[in-house]
């Protein structure tokens, strides 16, 4: 979610992020779109805030054509390295985007956004609207994010609100009739706790079709 700090700062937040270490993520695709998004037919994608690539790399090795964009210059670097490495540099056109102030062109068979939360101001629900407009007929919008605090976070009373699947679908203000709820999801996953030890968190997931006119 956000915090003080400011929307000025987040290209150079996450280039710090992303430069502290040689790898901020795990390298593989996130659980629920390899769930989700397994049996879908491929065409084009647009992976939102994809950081190190692992989500558009998986796409990309299943034949989708991927738009993947983040705010980092050096996660979108790394990304293409990955990619180049796996033979799908082809497959995927990496965009520096800033969410907050612009949206990739275009319309997309699949537009995935997991874990879009930021310790910088960001306006997560106005992106996601953007983000569903940019759903071709008969596409999928999958949204994957956090439903609560990890379990080594003691004081939950001043952590912040992570919307349910159902607040997402609130937000979106959707035209009624245009859309097919395909999955509201909360579940928990297992993870390692900064402690090195095992932790879990609570994940939502929202899938959605747009009916085809």
């Amino acid at each position: 979610m956000t915090d003080h700090l400011d929307h000025a700062s987040a290209e150079e937040f996450w280039d710090a992020r992303y430069g502290s270490s040689d790898r901020i993520w795990s390298g593989n695709p996130n659980a629920a779109l390899v769930r989700e998004a397994a049996d879908l037919t491929p065409g084009s994608a647009l992976d939102l805030g994809c950081g190190e690539g692992a989500d558009a790399l998986w796409l990309a090795q299943r034949k989708w054509k991927v738009t993947a964009v983040d705010i980092s210059r050096k996660a979108l670097e790394r990304g293409a390295e990955h990619a180049a490495a796996a033979g799908v540099a082809d497959r995927i056109d990496w965009q520096r985007c800033d969410l907050a102030a612009s949206f990739p062109s275009g319309t997309f068979d699949l537009v995935s956004a997991h874990f879009l939360h930021s310790p910088v101001t960001m306006p997560r629900e106005q992106i996601l609207r953007s983000a569903a407009a940019a759903v071709a007929p008969g596409g999928v919008l999958l949204v994957v994010g956090h439903a609560g605090s990890p379990s080594w976070v003691a004081d939950k009373g001043h952590a912040p609100h992570f919307p349910t699947p159902e607040e997402v679908f609130a937000d979106l203000d959707l035209p009624a009739g245009q859309w097919e709820v395909l999955l509201t999801d909360v579940h928990e996953s297992g993870m390692t706790g900064p402690d090195g030890q095992p932790a879990t968190r609570t994940d939502s997931t929202l899938k959605l079709r747009r009916l085809a006119r």
